[in-house]
């Protein structure tokens, strides 16, 4: 009889040492929470959250370093050759390799400016745009109470550095398993943040609600999905999951079945359509910083969770997903493209404008894999949707920023209408917003117009020319429907009470700062980005 042995799990810590330090971050704001008087809280809170992700974020350089290190002396081969170095962590369920280094660099960036504007206090009155007693109903003497007091829900800093937490495993996950629960991580802080505007309540709150049943059906999608997968192969981890692919050892019918689940559950949290409905009430109903890092992180996690998912895992039986992800991609720009031109919110359009970008997104994931597939100086799919998402992250994190700036006697305003002739009342924060506009749009000289060249090429190079048709069609009635927006700042008579513009802290003034910067800068120089996402190379299978 054989005697079952238990092995000491061998843990690789400096490599997890950035996620590590990000869970224990927030668990420490958990104690904060319990321990420290509720005056007290912010100023702690803050500095910790804020500390411990650039410290997360130096972590990950120093992995970066060292990544790039072991693949020049591994026979001398370079990144950009085609070949795929890595660790595979934590008993070979995290991998960590160049573009898993790279996905948790931009999400650990866009995660300190969105802790910038969480920490916000000069816009809303010396308050948080957060509620100050999630459980007081909306408009109670309770409620009153609470916002005269200035209280604050401060719990919202380890909610944001479990949600964090989440969004960097998501894309590291090396079997379905930790995929999953990498989903529910990151999802669930956010349910609860999206409910806890302090303006506008009953709007958060159905938010939240919209938010978590949808999410609810989709990570039951993923779930299931997961286990038909799990038949098929036999195994949830990657590998193994191409390797029976690519043997064609199991029932078809149940890959292509749990192919179709899995990627509902994904592609929901991209929003891309059928899968949209819930992203612009809850980008409308959320309180505008989070709506702002939820925009931008959410999307960078769940794109790059696609990408080892498709191309690790289902890579060899791309013939069976790609026609979907075609369909998916062009519906999903036309949906969000003609849904936006009927919106008279700002969020909502934005949010309607954020599908639209996921279709583009799409039509990268479409193109070519490999580098041994392409002509020397040319960039893989896996390349040019890095690139696009740092540049999408970054454009529209400023942009939510920018939006909540612009009050009126009840606070913030988002209504197109009362956005009318804004560049007379502070032409400086039109322009940065009209510049984020053109950003979006695809303007040369923004960050925007770079990263739709690189995705439509590389999809064109692989054959899926209809789609790249689609969205370059669809790229010039969106250019549309941002040039309306900048007309109605710019040469539209203001109403009687016009809008004004309420001069934000140093840490809003930053991240709008850092975004436009960005904006500009990758528009106008795009060579060492573009080089940076060449050195990661391709994932490690």
């Amino acid at each position: 009889m054989t005697e079952n042995v238990f092995v000491k799990p061998d843990l690789e810590y400096f490599q997890l040492a950035p996620l590590l330090i990000v869970f224990l971050m927030a668990c420490l704001g958990v104690v904060v929470e319990a321990f420290l008087p509720r005056g007290r809280r912010f100023l702690v809170q803050t500095a910790l959250t804020l500390t411990g992700l650039v410290v997360a974020l130096v972590l990950v350089v120093l992995n970066a370093i060292q990544y790039g290190a072991d693949d020049a002396a591994e026979e001398g081969l370079a990144h950009g050759d085609g070949a795929a170095y890595g660790v595979l962590a934590a008993m070979d369920t995290i991998a960590i390799d160049g573009p898993t280094l790279f996905l948790w660099g931009l999400i650990l960036v866009l995660a300190v400016l969105g802790a910038m504007l969480f920490a916000e206090r000069r816009l809303d009155g010396g308050v948080s745009a957060f509620a100050g007693q999630a459980a007081a109903m909306p408009g109670t003497d309770a409620e009153r109470q609470a916002s005269t007091k200035g209280l604050e829900h401060t719990e919202i800093y380890p909610l944001l550095g479990f949600a964090v937490f989440g969004m960097m495993l998501f894309p590291a996950a090396n079997d379905l398993l930790t995929m999953f629960v990498a989903l529910e991580i990151l999802s669930l802080p956010l349910y609860l943040l999206t409910g806890l505007a302090r303006r506008r309540r009953l709007l958060s709150q159905e938010a939240a609600l919209k938010y978590f049943l949808l999410g609810a059906f989709s990570s039951a999608f993923f779930l299931y999905g997961a286990a038909l997968l799990y038949g098929y192969a036999g195994s949830m981890q990657f590998g193994r999951i191409n390797e029976a692919v690519r043997n064609d050892t199991g029932n078809q019918a149940l890959l292509l079945i749990g192919i179709g689940l899995l990627a509902v559950g994904l592609l929901f949290k991209v929003g891309a359509a059928p899968f949209q409905a819930w992203t612009p009430d809850v980008y409308q109903g959320s309180p505008t910083p989070l709506t702002a890092f939820m925009a931008a992180a959410t999307k960078v996690s769940a794109f790059g969770a696609i990408l080892r998912l498709f191309y690790v895992a289902l890579g060899a039986d791309r013939w069976s997903w790609q026609p979907m992800l075609w369909v998916i991609a062009i519906l999903t720009m036309v949906v969000g493209t003609l849904m936006a031109l009927t919106q008279s919110d700002v969020k909502r359009l934005l949010a309607y404008s954020s599908v639209a970008h996921t279709g583009f997104i799409l039509t990268g994931v479409l193109g070519v894999q490999s580098t041994g597939d392409l002509a020397t100086g040319e960039i893989t799919s896996l390349q040019a949707v890095l690139f696009y998402l740092a540049t999408y992250g970054l454009m529209t994190l400023g942009a939510f920023a920018v939006v909540s700036l612009v009050r009126d006697s009840g606070g913030e305003t988002t209504q197109l209408v009362r956005w009318t002739g804004l560049a007379k009342e502070a032409p400086f924060v039109a322009a940065v917003f009209a510049f984020f506009l053109l950003a979006m749009a695809g303007i040369p000289l923004t960050s925007g117009f770079i990263g739709k060249w690189a995705v439509f090429s590389v999809a064109l190079a692989a054959g899926a020319w209809p789609v790249v048709i689609a969205a370059v069609l669809t790229s010039a009635v969106a250019a549309y429907l941002y040039v309306r927006v900048i007309v109605l700042m710019y040469f539209r008579t203001p109403l009687a009470e016009g809008p004004s513009v309420t001069t934000p802290s140093v840490l809003t003034a930053a991240a709008i700062a850092v975004g436009a910067a960005a904006t500009l800068v990758l528009g106008v120089v795009p060579g060492p980005l573009l080089d940076l996402v060449g050195s990661a190379g391709e994932f490690i299978r």
